[in-house]
């Protein structure tokens, strides 16, 4: 009995003196994208819910490992209405010893707040290509895979159907016109054929109802139609309305996502089952990527419990995680983006994945998805 109680003493102050590591998630307040509207039409490949939600169950899976490495995370969402109050926010996490941040925002309040402090920044969910290039940050870690991520997926996986001709429908929006150039990009790095690109546009106006047509869009010889479309409305509404039959890629149709809720390989079903348990929902790939982000810090504190701040954010740049997708990621060096398996979805299941198998790269399988190193794509990492 004494043996048991010495043991127990023992074993209370180890836990008594157990690194306490702080982390700060930054998010807008009244979130655009979660606007009930949107969450209820439930578009593929956006946002249904914050991402604290998956956050907060990052950290509960790794409460168990982190009292055995004798450290402790806890990570506080902060909330600000503009990219002025995120800046503050981010200031007084680092004044406060956080050792990184997480942030859910937009390319230009991310940049804001990577270039506000000296932490290292988790990027949870922009997929813009120039932060991994002409805007990167060295300090950025992305989470999220960027678009040119996306499109390479999208066409490895038209090769690998042989449908090689292509009809690209490209929407209104400044966002649509620069991931239509990544589409047109990716269709020339794999060889496919542009058979024609055409705006839509959907709109109240009589005088412009053609310019949504499906049918009038999609006329002429192509073997798929991709379709970029940033907002959701129209992408979802094209599959079946094709001039002839014709499969839809891109934002609507076969969807390239960094995770779907009905991926039933390497643990996914109890990845999934655990975050709708917790929160009432089907987790989406931006849940999968906060949820991922959260785990890789944990890991990171895990590697070096003792700290100081700077050996986290070695351990964090080196980490191998796993994300239930079979096979090991890390992040890519030369622009901080995370090499991952890409999910091919009909928002139904999950049909393939990528890198497509019989792709070949002499390192990384994982690295025909995205920038590879030879690019130099981000000087501030050189």
């Amino acid at each position: 009995m004494r043996l048991l109680a010495s043991t127990l003493l023992l074993l209370g102050a180890a836990s008594a003196e157990a690194a306490a590591f702080k982390a700060t998630l930054l998010v807008l307040d009244d979130d655009p994208r979660l606007q009930r509207s949107r969450v209820e039409r439930a578009y593929l490949g956006h946002p249904t819910g914050p991402a604290a939600d998956a956050v907060a169950v990052a950290i509960k899976e790794s409460t168990l490992e982190l009292d055995a490495a004798g450290a402790s995370l806890s990570i506080a969402t902060v909330a600000a209405a503009d990219v002025k109050g995120l800046q503050e926010a981010a200031r007084k996490a680092e004044k406060a010893g956080a050792v990184a941040l997480l942030a859910d925002l937009p390319a230009d309040a991310l940049l804001a707040v990577a270039d506000a402090v000296k932490l290292p920044v988790i990027n949870l969910s922009a997929t813009d290509d120039r932060l991994r290039q002409q805007d990167c940050r060295a300090q950025l870690w992305h989470m999220a895979p960027s678009e040119r991520m996306r499109a390479d997926a999208l066409a490895q996986t038209l090769v690998a159907r042989k449908w090689s001709t292509v009809l690209l429908l490209t929407g209104p929006s400044p966002a649509d016109a620069q991931r239509g150039a990544v589409a047109q990009a990716a269709l020339k790095r794999y060889g496919l054929k542009l058979a024609a690109a055409k705006p839509f546009k959907l709109s109240g106006d009589p005088r412009e109802r053609d310019l949504a047509n499906a049918t009038l869009l999609t006329q002429g010889s192509h073997e798929v139609v991709w379709v970029v479309d940033s907002d959701g409305e129209f992408a979802r509404s094209l599959p079946y309305r094709t001039a002839t039959p014709r499969p839809v890629v891109g934002d609507g149709g076969l969807v390239a996502l960094a995770w779907h809720a009905q991926y039933e390989r390497y643990g996914a079903p109890q990845v999934s089952r655990r975050f709708s348990k917790a929160n009432n929902r089907a987790m989406t790939a931006q849940d999968w990527q906060a949820w991922l982000g959260a785990k890789a810090l944990a890991a990171a504190v895990m590697a070096a419990p003792k700290g100081p701040a700077a050996a986290v954010a070695k351990a964090l740049a080196t980490a191998e995680l796993d994300g239930s997708k079979g096979v090991a990621m890390s992040f890519r060096p030369w622009d901080g983006q995370l090499r991952q398996t890409l999910l091919l979805t009909d928002g139904q299941g999950v049909i393939s994945t990528a890198p497509i198998e019989g792709i070949l790269h002499p390192k990384n399988a994982l690295d025909t998805v995205g920038a590879d190193a030879p690019e130099k794509l981000c000087k501030a990492r050189l």
